[in-house]
């Protein structure tokens, strides 16, 4: 459920400005891995805060999640991609308070 959901996420900030500033990047990486990188910025996740994951088993198999710079940026190795974009998902989908000043 996690790419129906980014693509839904991804769809709601585009307002003919958002998206030419900031987006989603799914990378790979040589060690090797995925990164996937969300910008938060100008959305209603700008100012929430995330508790970092980290699962450090073994150097293949580890993954890191956590927001940082108004950013969502989650790391992890080759078989991490789906779990990645299911934190982002999970924290994403929290319940907010509303709006913050």
């Amino acid at each position: 459920m996690s790419i129906p959901f980014l693509q839904a996420w991804y769809q709601r900030q585009c307002n003919g400005f958002w998206e030419h500033s900031y987006g989603v990047t799914i990378e790979s990486l040589a060690s090797p891995g995925w990164i996937v990188t969300v910008d938060l910025m100008e959305t209603p996740l700008e100012r929430e805060a995330m508790e970092p994951v980290r699962r450090e088993r073994s150097p293949k198999d580890w993954l890191i999640c956590q927001v940082t710079q108004k950013q969502f940026r989650g790391e992890g190795d080759s078989q991490k991609l789906m779990e990645i974009l299911a934190i982002f998902q999970n924290w994403a989908s929290l319940p907010r308070s509303g709006p913050k000043p």
